[in-house]
């Protein structure tokens, strides 16, 4: 008799065990990877999006207007006269506030 109660209860504790790595998947899927996910199809629609004058950010911090955008390049206005060229991949956000001199151009 002792030895179908000592079955029985294994079978719950892997029961519970299945279920525990099954909640600490999904909590990984929900807080970690789903929202990661999200950002990158975000950035990408964003970059995918880009036109002549916005106001963007690089990844280094460099603000400026868009002065032309290519296939894989942007050309930024960074001040008056002054262009510099950059990957796409690498215009991290929109400027937001106040334009700046270059901006109003």
């Amino acid at each position: 008799m002792s030895i179908l109660l000592q079955a029985a209860g294994s079978n719950t504790s892997m029961i519970y065990n299945v279920l525990l790595w099954v909640g600490i998947a999904g909590v990984f899927y929900f807080f970690i990877i789903r929202p990661q996910q999200k950002k990158q199809k975000d950035q990408k629609s964003f970059v995918d999006s880009l036109k002549k004058g916005d106001s963007v950010v690089t990844i280094g911090g460099l603000h400026g207007r868009i002065a032309s955008v290519d296939a894989t390049t942007v050309t930024l206005e960074v001040d008056r006269g002054i262009k510099m060229t950059f990957e796409k991949s690498s215009i991290s956000r929109e400027a937001t506030g106040k334009p700046t001199d270059a901006e109003k151009l």
